[in-house]
């Protein structure tokens, strides 16, 4: 594969919600064009409720586009994509290694072969003697991780993670973003990231697309120009605080335009 094959194509696409009760749809997603080229990281931010999530979803087939096409890049092997949640959805009744094979034995893999073939994901994720740990017994970083490592193990063309540290204390999200620089680095895979910490995405990103509040669409597809690798340290330099502050310019006003007015509730 080259640079240059495009992993995610988004046409047009429109998403409406319908209130159950009167019928009425509600646009969510209005428009949204998008390419992401195979081993790009990009990432989506915007207010909260500008459909963000809900374009992962449907670029994930959770649900359906009312307008418009995805097309994902089809994979020689593997899947095409594999999502990570915010919530780590580990199996409390399995060991982390049977949590990690578990998409493998969907696939028909026989249990020894996927515990086999999870390892090395295992080691990749930072998790190597734990593998016969419960996920009660890990700490909820050590749990993403174990997320990371079950989406990477059935080779994904392109993974799509959902805020997955949002739950995490800043100091453990902080590290978790530098361990997923080095995972991505060495998986060299295509990700599509969804967050509402401007400086996640900028640190992660190759590229980070800002969305409006709803209707949600593409304000703005913002260049990292910024080396790699990367160290914690690079959210202070004069480059990275100049493109957050660029980001923020761009959310800040859908933010007021959308605020509810004094004394009504939000």
């Amino acid at each position: 594969m080259t640079d240059t094959q495009i992993a995610l194509e988004a046409r047009d696409v429109q998403f409406y919600y319908e209130d159950p009760t009167t019928r009425e749809r509600l646009l969510a997603i209005e428009r949204i064009d998008l390419e992401i080229n195979v081993g790009e990281f990009v990432s989506i931010v915007g207010p909260s409720g500008c459909g963000k999530s809900t374009f992962l979803k449907i670029v994930n087939g959770l649900l359906p586009t009312y307008d418009g096409d995805i097309s994902l890049l089809e994979p020689d092997h593997g899947r095409a994509h594999a999502m990570v949640f915010q919530d780590s959805a580990l199996f409390p009744w399995y060991s982390i290694v049977s949590n990690v094979a578990y998409g493998l034995t969907c696939q028909g893999v026989p249990k020894k072969e996927a515990h086999e073939r999870a390892m090395p994901f295992i080691k990749m994720v930072g998790l190597a003697g734990f593998e016969a740990k419960y996920p009660y017994q890990l700490s909820g970083g050590m749990q993403q991780r174990a997320n990371l490592a079950r989406a990477l193990a059935v080779d994904p063309e392109i993974l799509l993670m959902d805020e997955p540290f949002a739950a995490l204390d800043a100091q453990t999200r902080e590290l978790m973003q530098a361990e997923l620089l080095r995972i991505w680095s060495q998986a060299q895979k295509t990700v599509l990231f969804i967050t509402h910490q401007i400086d996640e995405a900028i640190y992660l990103s190759d590229r980070v697309l800002v969305m409006s509040a709803r209707p949600g669409r593409i304000l703005a597809d913002i260049r990292v120009d910024l080396p790699r690798p990367r160290e914690l340290k690079i959210k202070r330099s004069p480059e990275f605080v100049a493109l957050t502050d660029q980001i923020w310019s761009l959310i800040a006003p859908q933010l007021h335009e959308h605020a509810p007015a004094s004394g009504v509730a939000s």
